[in-house]
């Protein structure tokens, strides 16, 4: 059908549309310039506020992005999963054991106020869909040795603001700055603040973060929980429901069971 064929024309190149919009006249024309312009409203605010694109079946929806690379390898036969009364969030990953490139599992463990999100995009993440309120579970690369306390701020900067990272989805995020970093027992705490661009506006959106990070015992790399808000809602109150989120956040080696530790196959 008509639109059929214009989907597909979402993906040819700039000279090709020219021609097929010539052959089909002027009518198939304004079609694909109103697609064009549906396009152009698809931006980083909508993602990040909802954690989908405008047009989330389309082919200038999801289709066309690839996952953020955030890390995470859930483990085989095993849920993420949410108690929606108490806000518990709980899932089992794998990470690589210091001492070889064998996994070791680690049960992570937090407090949300905000609903499990689900889809192919996420792995462990929770988000309000109105205001853009979020949390969601990384892991890093490995860290070489280092402990948490070790590693510099820049370390995280890069992982988390790369350009396959959560935050990049419509390009890296801008004016990255590292406000403040502590210990709290084994864990490592940041507060980032960051910018990310309008597509349809071509403004800068403040946003801050709040990074717990953690390197369980026996693993080579750092597992995080990183939540965040738009400067905005910070001010007003969204900074206390990160804080509290982060603080729940727990990273401990699972024990010890008869249960084959193998990742989730991600294309089921």
């Amino acid at each position: 059908s008509l639109l059929i064929f214009l989907s597909g024309c979402d993906a040819l190149s700039l000279e090709t549309r020219r021609s097929v919009i010539g052959w089909m006249g002027s009518a198939s024309a304004g079609l694909i310039a109103a697609n064009a312009n549906a396009v152009e409203e698809t931006d980083v605010d909508n993602f990040l506020r909802s954690g989908m694109v405008s047009m989330p079946m389309g082919v200038s929806g999801q289709a066309g992005k690839a996952k953020p690379q955030i890390g995470v390898v859930l483990r085989e036969g095993t849920d993420v999963s949410r108690d929606s009364k108490s806000g518990n969030v709980f899932a089992e990953i794998l990470v690589q054991k210091t001492d070889s490139s064998d996994l070791m599992p680690v049960i992570t463990s937090f407090q949300s106020p905000w609903a499990l999100a689900t889809g192919s995009l996420f792995d462990i993440e929770c988000r309000d869909s109105d205001t853009g309120d979020a949390a969601f579970v990384a892991v890093s690369p490995n860290v070489g040795g280092s402990s948490v306390d070790a590693l510099k701020d820049s370390f995280f900067v890069k992982f988390l603001f790369s350009p396959t990272g959560r935050f990049s989805f419509y390009g890296q995020p801008t004016d990255i700055k590292v406000k403040s970093s502590e210990m709290r027992g084994d864990y490592r705490i940041l507060d980032v603040s960051f910018a990310t661009l309008s597509q349809s506006t071509q403004t800068e959106i403040p946003r801050k973060a709040r990074v717990i990070a953690t390197i369980p015992s026996g693993s080579k790399q750092a597992v995080m929980l990183v939540s965040s808000a738009s400067a905005l809602r910070w001010k007003k109150g969204a900074e206390k429901l990160v804080t509290s989120t982060v603080e729940s956040f727990k990273a401990t080696p699972a024990p010890e069971t008869s249960m084959k530790i193998r990742a989730q196959d991600k294309r089921a």
